[in-house]
């Protein structure tokens, strides 16, 4: 399901799936390798990519819960605000680096390796599963029951993207830069033998949330979520080095993104501004059975 594009905004399109070439296009080598790449660069993660707005949280965990686990929770963005909503916090994280700097951001959460497929705690044992910009990293089929099995009876998983709001003229020129300078690295990453694209039969756009058939789930709603930050240029500069499109370039090409991006930025009239971000929510229920 994805959230509807006519009614509410949708700034996704211009920030890509992790930069811009759509994940379910990538063969397993290239996927592996995007989705470790984070770890490489983990300190500058924690510095410069934005956590959720307080706002999307309530709509994914509405009261105080006994237990509540932010899945592929990197270095803390979300972790941090669910600290103080549920009497236990539980992290679960595959990347030691990531979780290292976790464990220092956010010393209110328990910190476990595992994953989306194989979570590190007892059945029916949470109130709450939510997971913030990773869900285009797990296999659904895999994932989506072992979700279930984790949460309790009336218990919430809640998935949420953060993207750059391109409607914003500087912000659709700023995304624009960056897809140009990454594009040397599509044929790389692409799959020969995949021709239908994103949305084809074996696609799967970066907002789908699918679960298989017959998981004890509610039908998924969808709300987007409007906000802004204040950056610097430096910011947003460093803002791109966390995404994992470009964290996978080879130098030279880094090194031309960044110059780019740097002229554009140095023609801007301000010196900080206010980011327009658009938050998208997605929350689904734990049904019996």
């Amino acid at each position: 399901m994805r959230p509807p594009t006519p009614a509410q905004p949708d700034g996704a399109g211009a920030t890509g799936a992790e930069g811009g070439v759509p994940l379910s296009r990538l063969s397993a080598e290239h996927k592996q390798e995007r989705a470790g790449s984070f770890g490489t660069v983990a300190a500058h993660y924690e510095r410069y990519r934005p956590g959720p707005p307080e706002a999307a949280v309530d709509l994914l965990v509405p009261a105080p819960v006994e237990r509540a686990v932010d899945l592929g929770a990197g270095t803390g963005a979300l972790t941090r605000l669910l600290v103080g909503r549920a009497a236990e916090v539980v992290a679960v994280e595959p990347d030691d680096r990531m979780r290292g700097v976790l464990e220092l951001e956010v010393p209110g959460a328990r910190a476990v390796s595992g994953r989306g497929e194989d979570i590190p705690l007892p059945g029916a044992s949470v109130n709450a599963v939510v997971i913030s910009a990773a869900w285009h990293w797990l296999d659904p089929d895999r994932a989506v029951p072992e979700i279930a099995r984790v949460l309790r009876v009336g218990g919430r998983v809640g998935v949420m993207w953060i993207s750059r709001d391109d409607r914003v003229p500087w912000v659709a020129e700023f995304n624009r830069l960056a897809h140009q300078a990454r594009e040397a690295g599509r044929r790389r990453e692409v799959r020969d033998d995949d021709a239908h694209g994103p949305a084809g039969p074996r696609g799967r756009r970066r907002h789908d949330v699918t679960f298989p058939p017959g998981v004890p789930l509610s039908p998924v709603e969808a709300r987007g979520v409007e906000f802004s930050l204040p950056r610097t240029k430096d910011e947003l500069l460093g803002l791109l080095g966390t995404y994992s499109g470009v964290i996978t370039l080879d130098p030279g090409q880094r090194a031309d993104l960044t110059r780019r991006v740097q002229v554009f930025l140095d023609r801007q009239p301000w010196d900080r501004v206010d980011l327009p971000m658009i938050c998208w929510c997605l929350r689904s229920t734990r049904l019996p059975g």
